[in-house]
């Protein structure tokens, strides 16, 4: 399936891509984990839409485990 000429798989890897960069403009720490939570979900579906591609999905399920830890773990002060 395409739109525009490109395959929807690639559009979600674009999508991801954008999200991925937003984050990265948050000013507040919270946000960007959020943010950069989407990306990294939407990446790990890209990884699977590819045919299963392991390192894309590998990496994102990490990089979305450690933003949950840091967005759930409690302050110590």
């Amino acid at each position: 399936m395409e739109f525009l000429g490109v395959s929807i798989t690639e559009w979600v890897g674009y999508l991801a891509s954008a999200v991925l960069l937003i984050s990265f403009a948050m000013k507040s720490m919270r946000r960007l984990r959020i943010i950069n939570s989407i990306g990294a979900i939407l990446f790990v579906v890209y990884g699977i839409m590819l045919a299963t591609s392991w390192p894309i999905i590998i990496t994102n399920a990490a990089i979305l485990s450690i933003n949950i830890y840091y967005l759930t773990a409690k302050k110590s002060k």
